[in-house]
This record gives structure tokens, C-alpha cells and sequence, in this order.
């Protein structure tokens, strides 16, 4: 498959336009925060064009209850934390203009990453190098990927490598939380006392327009070079991506074509089960050897309304979190195994000859 050229066409130049206006850097910022020194190739990180926080993050959300929010349609995306008994969601439409959140779930500083050009949202630790900071976006891309910037030490980090590329904080990883993403209209079914993001962010934007045009629906298009470019999937196909020992496996949606599908899988020595929907558009996976060695055996559970998606040999019924909500063992959490959803290119380019589920 060829690199996709943009044409000098109306659709294009404002299309293009869009992207450099959200997404960009300076070309002061490309030699890094004070420090040359990248831990990726130099010439593959990208500058847009507004500079450092160009796109503004949105570090004192507001939250509204589930029956508030009128602005998103049934399909929209919402990206879904739970910490203790918290839960609050917060949607693509938000973070399709922001890309970072700073937000404090039941005492724990999380920021919310999101990049619309991977399809990528991931949930970081604000606790770094001993003290609590804020991420903002850099305007560099790597991959076409989001690099976030720590306002503590000003290194750059980079989102799908999930550690810091460039500045004083250069190779240290971040640590994760786990998220869940899914439609709407599922989400308001399966928990319906979270709270939700509203559009009160303190900023002026069109949060029921996409600011990149046709790029969701154009399956081929990409508005920066990625390398690799690995062409067994179609570009935009969606699925998760595990990571482990720093390889990754990928999941494609279609594997998951049901109301609720369950598949059992060994990556990397780790015994993962993997809960989807292409049709409510969620996937989950979570490790299926609890902390005090069971190995369990999991099943779907498919009833319309109902947040229990998985069932065990033990009688215990699981929900998209990887909670058991009634069971034996109730209230016992799954170990999440580090994994987030995001288009195929974008898993091709981060994690050459990533291996794919058949």
C-alpha cells in the first residue's frame, strides 16, 4: 500500500489546515525542552504549527450527571475510569479538542491522553519523578501520535511508547490506569450513576463538530508519514493492542462482531481473557489469574441491558471493568494487563511486526 499524497484540493488544504491548527509545534520546539538528545529518530517528529498548548488542555473539567448531558448522539465515543467506587466518563467529542484532561479520581491524579489521529486514550499517573504535575500537548507528533509534555520537568513524552522521549525525565516510564471506551449509548445502560465530562471547559469550541474533517471515514488517509507503514490491515481498522515485555499483540474489532464476545488467549506467558463488542464498540482485557493464583474460565454473557458482560467457573459475573458485581468473589477486581484501543497503523508503526489475532 502507497503512502497516501494530499492532493492540493479545497478538501484537503482545510483539512490540513485543521490538523496544523490542533496539533502543532514550533520549530523551536524541535530540538526538545532544553535538551537535543531524542530516544526517537529526530526527523520523525513532526511540527505543526501553533506551538506548546496550541491545543489547550483542559486541566478543571466539569462534570455533569448522566441524565444532563444532551450533546452526545448514541454513538459517540466516551472514554470510561473507575477508581474505588468513582466513575466518570469523559467523551471523544471533548477530547477530540483537548487531547489531555488533568483531572483527581477519588484522590488518584490522573490525565486522561487522547490522540485522534491513533484513536489512542490512555489514562496516566500524574505522579511523576516523586511529585504530582500536569500534562499538556507539545504540538509535536511522533508516528502521527500525541507527545504530551510534563509542566513539572518540560520532557516530552511519548503517548503509545508510554515513557518520556526527550528533557531531563528521558527514558522514564509512565504508569498507567485503566480505561474502557465505548459508545454513548451503552455507557448511560451500563453505569448510569457516573458522572460525565460536560462541555464546560472553560474554552471556546465546536464540540459537535470533528476538527479533522473526513479523517475518520477516509480509511487510507494519513496527514503525516508513519514507519513503518504495515499493510496487513486496512489502516483505520480499529482493535486493541496488549503490550508486554515491550511486544504487542493486536485485536481486531472484527474477531469481536456480537453483542457481547469473549475470547481466551496466552500472550507473553499471561493468561488474558479479552470481553468485546463491535457492535457497542468496547473491548477489555484483563489478566485471568487472580492475585491468589486461580486460574479462572470465562464466558460471555449476552442479555440486552445488562452490565454483567462475563461469567466464571466459579458462578462470579464480571462487568466491563473487570469488577465481579455478584458471585463468590464480589467486589474482587481483575488485573488489568496494559492495553488500549487505537487504529492498526498506528500499532504497525509503534511496535514493528506486532502480532495479530486470528
Amino acid at each position: 500500500m502507497k503512502q497516501l499524497i494530499l492532493k492540493p484540493t479545497l478538501y484537503y488544504l482545510v483539512t490540513l489546515c485543521l490538523f496544523l491548527w490542533s496539533c502543532g509545534g514550533s520549530d523551536d520546539a524541535l530540538p526538545g525542552n532544553g535538551n537535543s538528545d531524542w530516544l526517537i529518530p529526530k526527523n520523525d517528529v513532526f511540527d505543526g504549527g501553533p506551538g506548546k498548548d496550541g491545543i489547550p488542555s483542559v486541566d478543571s473539567p466539569n462534570f455533569g450527571d448522566v441524565g444532563s448531558i444532551d450533546f452526545l448522539n448514541p454513538n459517540d465515543l466516551v472514554i470510561g475510569v473507575k477508581v474505588g467506587d468513582e466513575i466518570k466518563a469523559y467523551p471523544h467529542p471533548i477530547l477530540d479538542w483537548h487531547e489531555i484532561v488533568n483531572d483527581e479520581i477519588n484522590g488518584l491524579a490522573l490525565a486522561i491522553t487522547y490522540c485522534p489521529l491513533t484513536g489512542t486514550a490512555i489514562a496516566w499517573d500524574r505522579r511523576v519523578d516523586g511529585s504530582t504535575t500536569t500534562f499538556g500537548v507539545s504540538g509535536l507528533l511522533y508516528n502521527t501520535n500525541l507527545i504530551p509534555y510534563d509542566r513539572s520537568s518540560n520532557s516530552n513524552w511519548a503517548q503509545m511508547l508510554l515513557k518520556s522521549v526527550n528533557g531531563n525525565l528521558s527514558g522514564e516510564k509512565i504508569v498507567t490506569y485503566p480505561v474502557v471506551e465505548t459508545t454513548w449509548e451503552t455507557w448511560q445502560v451500563m453505569f448510569p450513576n457516573s458522572k460525565v465530562m460536560n462541555t464546560n471547559t472553560g474554552f471556546s469550541r465546536n464540540y459537535n463538530s470533528f476538527p479533522y474533517g473526513g479523517y475518520r471515514t477516509n480509511h487510507n488517509q494519513l496527514l503525516f508519514p508513519v514507519s513503518p507503514d504495515d499493510t496487513r490491515l486496512p489502516r483505520k481498522q480499529r482493535g486493541l493492542g496488549i503490550i508486554a515485555e515491550s511486544n504487542a499483540k493486536f485485536y481486531p474489532f472484527e474477531k469481536f462482531d456480537a453483542p457481547v464476545a469473549v475470547q481466551q488467549d496466552v500472550f507473553e506467558n499471561i493468561d488474558i481473557v479479552i470481553v468485546g463488542s463491535g457492535q457497542q464498540n468496547f473491548m477489555a482485557a484483563y489478566d485471568r489469574r487472580l492475585s491468589d493464583g486461580t486460574l479462572l474460565e470465562f464466558e460471555a454473557v449476552v442479555e440486552s441491558g445488562n452490565p454483567v458482560l462475563m461469567k466464571d467457573n466459579e458462578g462470579n459475573e464480571w462487568n466491563l471493568f473487570g469488577e465481579a458485581v455478584a458471585g463468590p468473589r464480589l467486589g474482587t477486581m481483575l488485573n488489568p494487563v496494559e492495553s488500549f484501543i487505537g487504529y492498526w497503523f498506528s500499532w504497525g508503526a509503534f511496535y514493528p511486526g506486532v502480532e495479530i489475532f486470528e
